[in-house]
């Protein structure tokens, strides 16, 4: 089993690192984040207001996390910089670079070539990596060989372009329009105050509305959603110039949502579009789709496996070339679960 270091242990790095723990698709043998309390960071651990407690728990043992039944034993560090962590010392093959500090993305490039890591994984998707990539979209580009700092992209690109792209192959797009509703983040402020940024520290948004109270808010913004999307299917002729983008950061905890508008080329039905992703569940690799008709609410897709739940009772297609879609998605968990899937399959075309 491959080994694997994990930097920055907040919400995402604590999602994969709980979603590994039910499929163990690797080993986590180190950990590290600048909280310098050990035993803070066993407890973030443990209890989750959202996923619930552990049953296996971890407690401190010196400078290490350690499972209560002993199957599990992690060494703790507080660098900086995922540049300035010992990976090698600990026998990592893959580094995970959760700490959301584009710094980091920069230091990446340090790790690969010092021989620390083989791959850094880092989960956003910046510039200055060597290839993002999202399941369902462009997979079938990587280059075991030549890409070393791979961008996981983030989760909304992670639902939103598999299934653009099955959309533009089978019905082609004109143009088209997707708005995103994604719950609060820890960066934000339960009162008003000025909103700061994690990726770049010291830095203020200057989106200035971002930085209004978290709660009882809709706060309207700008998002990277289609930007990160377009990233990937460079090769299917998307770009911001036919996809706009809006987004609502909303007051809930957990679970993304995104609707999406297209003007597609040839005439459809609605029935055409049932078919395609009834199809595309049926056969696809990784739980990259899953439909949903059920009357369901928001945190009734709460610890979803799959990358994007396309909820039917908004699909719809008028005039045979307007069609409306409705994704759901854990943007935590099923996220982290398809950050898992990259690395099996990397480490399975590395052999």
């Amino acid at each position: 089993m491959i080994k694997v270091g994990i930097n920055g242990f907040g919400r995402i790095g604590r999602a994969i690192f709980r979603n590994n723990l039910n499929k163990e698709f690797f080993q986590v043998v180190a950990i590290n984040d600048i909280n310098p309390d050990n035993n803070n960071i066993a407890y973030t651990l443990n209890f989750d207001t959202l996923y619930d407690r552990l049953d296996n728990a971890f407690k401190v043992d010196g400078d290490n996390l350690v499972s209560a039944d002993g199957s599990h034993k992690i060494a703790l560090s507080h660098e900086r910089s995922v540049a300035d962590v010992d990976w090698k010392s600990h026998g990592v093959d893959f580094v995970i670079d959760a700490s959301g500090v584009y710094q980091n993305v920069l230091d990446a490039q340090k790790v690969i070539e010092s021989g620390q890591a083989k791959k850094v994984f880092v989960t956003h998707s910046p510039k200055n990596v060597d290839f993002t990539m999202v399941l369902g979209a462009n997979e079938h580009l990587l280059d075991v060989e030549k890409h070393h700092v791979i961008s996981t992209s983030i989760c909304d690109a992670t639902a939103i372009a598999p299934v653009t792209k099955a959309i533009k192959q089978t019905f082609g797009i004109e143009h088209g329009y997707a708005t995103t509703l994604h719950p609060w983040l820890n960066y934000q402020n339960l009162m008003d105050g000025p909103a700061s940024s994690w990726s770049v520290p010291g830095e203020i948004y200057h989106h200035f509305a971002l930085g209004r109270s978290s709660i009882g808010n809709m706060i309207p913004k700008p998002t990277s959603a289609i930007t990160a999307t377009c990233t990937v299917l460079e090769e299917e002729g998307i770009t911001e110039e036919i996809i706009g983008s809006f987004s609502y950061r909303t007051p809930t905890a957990i679970v993304g949502s995104a609707d999406l508008t297209f003007h597609i080329s040839e005439k459809a039905q609605t029935k055409d579009v049932l078919d395609l992703f009834e199809k595309m569940e049926s056969s696809q690799q990784w739980p990259i789709v899953h439909n949903n008709w059920e009357p369901l609410v928001s945190l009734d897709f709460k610890k979803a496996d799959y990358a994007a739940v396309i909820d039917h009772r908004w699909t719809n297609v008028l005039q045979g070339h307007m069609l409306k879609l409705v994704l759901w998605y854990d943007n935590e968990w099923g996220y982290a679960a398809r950050v898992l899937d990259q690395i099996k399959l990397v480490e399975e075309k590395l052999g």
